[in-house]
């Protein structure tokens, strides 16, 4: 069973972040590849450019903002293929740059992974 969770990439990486992927399109300011200690850079399954730019992390358009993240996950063959490849991690943690703890992409997808993997998923509130 995989154990998700989710993490600013500005946080220092630790051994108990498990198998560290980021989640954002662009890369974030200010972080060295070493730094990040990326497992992979997801940016396929990230919000695309369009969705990014009008949601502009504004806490007001966030609910509007999930409904149209959760609908290009659904339609992306990538977000299947990336649950396919992290169920064989026991520990997955899905990284982003946003100030917003509560409102960002990593707690859109996290939602999307219970919803498509809620037998095996476990996360970490």
């Amino acid at each position: 069973m995989t154990t998700y969770d989710t993490k600013r990439i500005y946080e220092d990486a630790k051994p108990g972040d498990g198998y560290r992927v980021l989640v954002d399109r662009l890369w974030p300011r200010g972080i060295s590849k070493d730094k990040a200690a990326l497992g992979e850079w997801c940016r396929e399954i990230a919000p695309s450019n369009e969705l990014r730019q009008w949601f502009a992390h504004d806490p007001a358009k966030y609910d509007e903002f999930k409904v149209k993240y959760l609908q290009e996950l659904a339609n992306n063959p990538e977000a299947a293929a990336a649950l396919a490849r992290w169920r064989s991690y026991t520990r997955v943690t899905l990284l982003y740059s946003a100030k917003d703890t509560a409102h960002n992409q990593a707690v859109v997808l996290l939602e999307y992974l219970h919803l498509h993997e809620s037998d095996n998923l476990r996360v970490i509130p």
